[in-house]
């Protein structure tokens, strides 16, 4: 039969041998880690966190056991925004139940390099017991490549402003370069209508044999498939007649007859046929049986 003395032997031989696998697998973590009583006393800390410390030029014990952890992160107490009384706070919180995790990224730079560190303080209750395991995480590598990120995200954007102002500028320079185009169309077709064209038409009305009036001819059709193309590209028929011939044209298109124009405007029906047959010109409809009002309605 097993003894009580054997298995007192047995049971304290199980608790080191847990006991050394707790410290094992505690100094095996990278992580720093330091463990709390409930009233913010460090108790145990890894390998880890003491090597951290003696590195940074930690004075006494580098184990920090029996040291209040919460009254180091309390500082003074003047200032209750500063990252270590924030942490405190969170740490009484977890300590009172309050919260079941705290969790927050602070910076912990050195001279000779920038770090950043995530703390993380969770609870852990047994036999009426509080213990709280603070972590301390080095996410500088994390907070680099978020900078990083951050950095080429802004300068996307800058470029896409520059890209958004460039492509402005170059509609700006197209809708002038198009408002040119339509000028220069228009003053083409006003100069060959009005300087050109009405010397064409005299010449055709006027003695000619039969090869000169076929030269008046080809050179009356020449003339106007240069300017029709014009034609297509002007949006108002203010850009080709004059304001009486507007007046006529208008009422044109809404159907009246020349004897009703002629009423409307006080002038004699034969002032009416003359801008109609002006208007017949201008439009390139002289020698064309297509019907002027159904010609100017197909305008915009």
């Amino acid at each position: 039969m097993v003894t009580c003395a054997a298995m007192v032997v047995s049971s304290r031989e199980s608790l080191v041998k847990g006991v050394e696998l707790y410290k094992k697998v505690l100094n095996a973590m990278s992580t720093h880690v330091a463990i709390l009583d409930e009233n913010g006393t460090i108790v145990e800390t890894n390998r880890a966190w003491q090597d951290f410390g003696s590195a940074n030029g930690l004075q006494g014990d580098i184990s920090c056991i029996r040291q209040n952890y919460l009254k180091i992160c309390d500082g003074n107490g003047s200032d209750l925004e500063n990252d270590g009384a924030k942490v405190a706070v969170g740490i009484r919180k977890v300590i009172q139940g309050e919260l079941d995790e705290f969790l927050m990224q602070y910076p912990c730079h050195s001279p000779e390099e920038e770090r950043w560190f995530a703390v993380r303080a969770v609870a852990y209750r047994e036999d009426g017991v509080c213990r709280v395991i603070v972590s301390h995480d080095n996410i500088t590598p994390i907070v680099e490549v978020q900078k990083d990120l951050e950095k080429k995200e802004e300068e996307l954007k800058k470029q896409a402003d520059r890209l958004e102002e460039t492509n402005i500028a170059l509609r700006v320079l197209l809708e002038q370069r198009n408002e040119d185009k339509k000028q220069l169309e228009a003053a083409v077709f006003a100069n060959v209508d009005r300087l050109v064209l009405p010397y064409i038409e005299k010449l055709s009305n006027s003695r000619l044999n039969d090869h000169q009036k076929t030269l008046v001819e080809i050179a009356n059709s020449n003339l106007q498939e240069i300017v029709s193309p014009f034609l297509q590209h002007l949006s108002s028929l203010e850009a080709r007649l004059t304001p009486q011939e507007i007046e006529v044209a208008h009422l044109i298109r809404k159907g009246r007859s020349s004897k009703e124009i002629a009423e409307i405007l006080f002038l004699s029906v034969a002032g009416v046929d003359f801008h109609r047959k002006n208007l017949r010109r201008k439009f390139g409809l002289t020698h064309s049986s297509k019907n002027l009002r159904s010609y100017l309605m197909s305008l915009q």
